[in-house]
């Protein structure tokens, strides 16, 4: 039903069981989620698989040298049935600034931090730490 929801459950369930990997059905929305967790240093790589509508998203996960995981929660904060949207005034923290707040802007999907840079809000996704 959600399809954001279910790519973050997919990571969620595979850091329980300590998958090396994880494959999720290809949209763009979830590809430009993973571009973030990439960049945030929250998962390894994450790569493409396959064409048309066989497209999959394989999210390769990054564990510590003691083998805990790197993400400590990973949690979607806009659903289906309340979408919650922020202003360039009230950007969330995560933790105080140590976790990150995903959000999908007018200029794409982007931390808070890159959001408030660039002075727009928008829709409250997802939050990582």
């Amino acid at each position: 039903m959600d399809p954001i929801a279910d790519f973050l459950t997919r990571i969620r369930n595979g850091l329980a069981v300590r998958y090396k990997e994880v494959r999720s059905p290809f949209s763009r929305g979830r590809h430009e989620l993973a571009r973030i967790l990439m960049e945030e240093g929250y998962i390894s790589n994450f790569q493409v698989e396959g064409e048309g509508t066989k497209k999959a998203l394989v999210i390769t996960l990054k564990y510590n040298e003691d083998g805990s995981s790197v993400i400590r929660g990973i949690e979607r904060v806009s659903k289906q049935g309340r979408r919650l949207y922020v202003g360039t005034s009230s950007m969330p923290k995560v933790l105080g600034g140590l976790g990150v707040a995903v959000l999908s802007t007018s200029r794409g999907v982007m931390t808070s931090r890159d959001a408030a840079r660039e002075q727009v809000g928008g829709e409250y996704v997802c939050r990582v730490w």
